[in-house]
């Protein structure tokens, strides 16, 4: 799974300008329901949206005898490992089993993520140095702010391969979104078709909007089951030059 070819960049560029709304409803077109990582929410605010393949690691539960301090002595430990190999314009993606009562990474590693090229993060366990974290330009994704270290509740085991993340399951190489709504994970296989099909739709609700604005219904206009809408649509584009 480490050498998956890359997802064009108009792909991407596409979905950065596709929201996580228009992504959610073309999945479940397809029949994904199971797409978006529920229980995380974005860190300071107002952020870039975040597009970019998952990398990840995966969490199971820490035992004491097995997670000490001293573990992160170790070079080869998983958690610092992901940060120094998660790939440039990659998404970390970490699987802490829905725990947000210790941290999965706090703002130094997570500073060291931005600085390599990392595109975002997203874990459904917490984040220590929250603050650090939020001022970030990256893109952090996470339960909440938690001070406990991850050694308290959480043993990093393995990275880049399959996981769940707020429930939703996360393959290397998937395709990570996030914005003000939270995170979609589309499938690899599905980013090219989804893209294709977004940029249309989000067109269209551009054009509902400005008619919602002017007072119009939403009967007929959205869905667009009335001829007349998409009569109008069509005239709308043209005096736009689309």
């Amino acid at each position: 799974m480490t050498n998956l070819a890359p997802v064009a960049a108009d792909t991407l560029e596409t979905l950065r300008n596709t929201s996580t709304a228009t992504i959610a409803t073309l999945l479940y077109k397809h029949g994904i329901r199971n797409a978006f990582v529920q229980g995380v929410g974005r860190l300071g605010g107002q952020k870039p949206r975040m597009v970019g393949p998952a990398y990840t690691l995966r969490y199971i539960a820490a035992r004491e005898d097995t997670d000490q301090v001293t573990e992160f002595r170790k070079p080869d430990h998983p958690q610092r490992q992901a940060i120094e190999q998660c790939p440039e314009g990659h998404v970390l993606v970490m699987d802490c089993r829905g725990d947000s009562s210790a941290a999965s990474a706090g703002s130094i590693l997570l500073t060291r993520l931005e600085v390599r090229g990392g595109e975002g993060v997203v874990t459904d366990g917490g984040v220590r140095d929250a603050e650090g974290a939020a001022a970030l330009t990256m893109p952090v994704y996470a339960a909440g702010p938690c001070a406990l270290t991850n050694l308290t509740k959480h043993h990093a085991v393995d990275l880049n391969v399959p996981i769940s993340c707020g429930t939703c399951p996360v393959y290397p190489g998937d395709i990570v979104v996030g914005d003000g709504d939270g995170v979609m994970v589309i499938p690899r296989h599905m980013a090219d078709q989804i893209a294709e099909e977004a940029a249309p739709m989000e067109l269209y609700e551009d054009f509902v909007l400005e008619e919602v604005r002017a007072g119009a219904t939403i009967i007929g206009l959205y869905p667009a089951t009335k001829p007349e809408n998409l009569e109008k649509f069509e005239k709308w584009k043209a005096a736009k030059g689309l």
